[in-house]
């Protein structure tokens, strides 16, 4: 079996893959278009520190300490105890890490950071459906979480039931890096609209959304649109993406080099 194979089959273990769908921009009209999401793949889990670690040990330029403030603020890692994580922290979410960092430990794998509408789509389901907003408790289980103020340790990665597509910990553990997060707040009907209207995170613009009882996403895109790249917080993680291949096809050989 080749090395290529072998990398394929075990990120399918670790990757939940979804099929094609729709989700519907937070601020767009009920007569507006959907956004299609073609088929991929997710991280059941968020990353770990253990796995960052690994990734680091393999790309000095990312231990703590050594990217250019470009890539990332003087926060980056700033949990770990030296240049690796201490045993305890090894299976919670890595946080303190920018876009860059996520960005380029997923290239690494052979993967990407999944879209906003990915995302989305996958945590709009609940345990037991595809779409489990209508369910009753669902969005305020998710608003509970957001609710709660943060805290210094956090639970480690996998503890949450995983949702009707297997993937787990989306709502309850920390927010999470997607790759376009700063394209969030648009008021176009295009994709490529990167008009932002300033006015639409306050308390009218939950009103006039989509869905006004939907303020657990509201609050994602909220969340989304005060970020920055560079940024590094305690409470920010991230999962990574990847193409549907067929079985002759193998991404992680062509994995891009960060």
């Amino acid at each position: 079996m080749s090395l290529a194979l072998l990398l394929s089959l075990t990120l399918a273990t670790d990757m939940a893959s979804l099929p094609a769908g729709e989700v519907r921009p937070l601020y767009l009209t009920k007569d507006s278009p959907l956004t299609p999401v073609a088929p991929f793949m997710l991280d059941k889990t968020p990353v770990t520190n253990r796995q960052f670690a690994a990734f680091v040990a393999a790309h000095p330029k990312w231990q703590p300490g050594h990217p250019p403030a470009l890539l990332t603020e003087p926060a980056y890692l700033q949990h770990w105890p030296g240049l690796t994580p201490a045993e305890e922290q090894h299976h919670q979410p890595v946080t303190f890490v920018s876009w860059f960092a996520a960005d380029a430990y997923c290239r690494a794998q052979g993967k990407r950071l999944p879209t906003v509408a990915e995302w989305e789509y996958t945590a709009q389901a609940s345990e037991t459906a595809a779409f489990g907003a209508t369910e009753p408790g669902f969005t305020r289980r998710i608003l509970d979480w957001y609710a709660l103020p943060a805290t210094a340790r956090l639970n480690n990665v996998g503890r949450s039931p995983a949702n009707y597509w297997q993937v787990q910990d989306l709502h309850g553990l920390v927010w999470e890096w997607t790759q376009d997060f700063n394209s969030a707040l648009v008021t176009g009907e295009s994709r490529g609209d990167s008009s932002l209207d300033k006015g639409l995170f306050c308390g009218s613009a939950a009103a006039g959304s989509t869905d006004p009882s939907d303020y657990a996403a509201f609050m994602r895109y909220g969340f989304r649109s005060s970020l920055k790249a560079t940024y590094a917080l305690g409470n920010l993680g991230f999962r990574c993406a990847g193409e549907i291949h067929d079985e002759n096809t193998h991404p992680v050989a062509d994995a891009a080099q960060p």
